[in-house]
């Protein structure tokens, strides 16, 4: 069956159709619902009536309009949970909203394609903003000029492998306080600040898949304390096991003393400051036009 096969049902003027959702989250994890009364299976996604699933009407405007709804449903084990909203697992989760014939379940049309915006919760129930494609035109792109590295490290632009050895350490949990501060006993092989500004993830437990960043990294003898700049949104235990990578401050020098990664360096470190910018010729400051910047890039040190 196709859309046509959905287009000429509704044109008999007797219809038998609902509306269906397929929610991909970051994670890899796909939920699916239907406010049907019964499951149904829409483009290979087992859609579950038992959740309690709404939606508002779809608003659609042509142009660059954001495309825009609203989704409800009820919190509960087998769906939606209040402990992965909390967690953050459903933050910018991918959305498909489907017409379905629940007739014929294979009949179905795409109404809106977008992302989960603000989620809130309240009396055992959450509400969803749903944000169209459209809405992505209305964050910036681009590049900016600063003297930092605008990558992220590890990404396509930076092209840096976090995954070979001296850059990544597995570790289990040997003391945590309040899901951001965790402490180990014995932690060497690594300077201290090597992870600062960091990825911290956890790899087992409740809380696996959910990553922080590292705000802290103190070595003292062979202890080890790491304090991540938020809090992980679910519960951190003894004995989970977690991965912390080496982070970078996105300056020049780091970039290339730490990861010999220079050439991939995506700053702009000789743009001139405001100061610079705002000075003016006094007496006793040599002004003869010479370079403000010595040293070979590739080779020499930047002073």
């Amino acid at each position: 069956m196709t859309k046509e096969a959905l287009f000429a049902h509704l044109a008999t003027g007797s219809t038998s159709v609902c509306r269906a959702w397929a929610v991909r989250r970051r994670d890899g994890v796909v939920l699916g619902f239907t406010d049907h009364d019964r499951n149904l299976v829409v483009d290979g996604v087992l859609c579950r009536a038992d959740t309690g699933m709404t939606a508002r009407a779809l608003q659609q405007t042509t142009g660059l309009s954001v495309d825009n709804t609203e989704a409800f449903g009820a919190l509960s084990a087998a769906a939606i949970t209040e402990a992965d909203l909390l967690a953050g697992r459903f933050d910018g989760a991918e959305v498909r909203s489907y017409l379905v014939n629940w007739q014929e379940p294979e009949s179905f049309i795409e109404q809106f394609r977008g992302h989960l915006g603000e989620i809130t919760r309240s009396g055992g129930s959450f509400k969803a903003e749903l944000r169209g494609l459209s809405d992505l035109l209305n964050r910036p792109h681009g590049m900016a000029y600063t003297p930092g590295c605008s990558a992220i490290l590890g990404d396509s632009r930076c092209r840096f492998d976090l995954a070979q050895p001296g850059y990544f350490a597995d570790r289990a949990v040997e003391a945590v306080a309040d899901g951001r501060i965790f402490e180990f006993a014995s932690f060497t092989g690594f300077d201290d600040r090597w992870f600062e500004n960091g990825r911290f993830e956890v790899t087992s437990g409740e809380a696996a898949g959910l990553v922080g960043v590292v705000k802290i990294d103190r070595l003292e003898g062979s202890a080890r304390r790491i304090e991540l700049w938020q809090s992980i949104g679910a519960s951190v235990v003894v004995g989970d096991t977690v991965r912390v990578m080496a982070g970078c401050d996105k300056t020049v020098g780091l970039c290339r003393t730490k990861f010999a990664n220079f050439l991939n360096f995506r700053g702009f470190p000789h743009i001139p400051g405001e100061d610079w910018l705002a000075s003016y010729p006094v007496p006793d400051r040599p002004s003869g036009g010479a370079r403000r910047f010595g040293g070979n890039i590739l080779g020499g040190a930047l002073r």
